[in-house]
């Protein structure tokens, strides 16, 4: 099986993602399965329009997209992503999200392909915080999120796709004020969310 998998480049002025971090440091090859790796930038519409594309020229059988959740403790794979965008923070061009739905013709959530709660089980047999999360939020992880999944509702039916959201670096948690977690564990953790994912959905 072919999984690509993305990371969002730093935003917010942080100087650093863990998302693109830990992406960039996964294997090249998990459980037999072959690993492509992709960094996105955190502009609205502009990260969907990279995957995309990567997913018409590598025609992967899963996408698993992986963002900063910045005052999570645990490594939390998300349920549904929502028709929906909002936010004060502007991205990465300089400008913040016009409020209001993603897709017009879109519905109103689209659940992940992933499974998340067996995922999650696995990160935590591994001795990791995990949880699934049922609500990626209104920003671009969310957004990229459903675009990915609209895309597999009227392009690509047999696509499965999903998006995990990881902590705070050590180096980002203000001297201890947010959760946090090493680059080491989110590695691990993401790597054993992708074997399970691969696991289930080969059968």
């Amino acid at each position: 099986m072919k999984i690509l998998v993305t990371g969002f480049d730093p935003f917010g002025g942080e100087k650093i993602n863990p998302a693109i971090e830990a992406v960039k440091r996964l294997p090249d090859e998990i459980a037999g399965n072959q690993i492509i790796k992709l960094e996105v930038p955190t502009i609205f519409y502009q990260s969907a329009e990279v995957v995309k594309k990567a997913i018409e020229k590598e025609n992967p059988e899963m996408v698993i997209n992986v963002g900063q959740a910045g005052g999570r403790s645990a490594i939390t794979p998300e349920r549904i992503a929502i028709n929906f965008q909002a936010g004060s923070t502007p991205d990465n061009s300089g400008k913040g999200p016009k409020e209001g739905k993603i897709q017009a013709d879109g519905l109103d959530g689209y659940f992940t392909q992933l499974p998340i709660k067996k995922m999650v089980a696995a990160i935590r047999h591994a001795g990791l915080p995990a949880q699934v999360s049922n609500s990626a939020g209104t920003y671009v992880c969310n957004h990229l999120f459903y675009e990915i999944q609209y895309l597999i509702h009227h392009d690509y039916p047999n696509l499965k796709a999903g998006f995990i959201h990881i902590p705070y670096l050590p180096s980002q948690a203000r001297n201890g004020r947010y959760p946090s977690m090493s680059l080491d564990n989110m590695v691990t953790g993401l790597t054993v969310a992708i074997e399970t994912a691969a696991m289930c959905l080969s059968v």
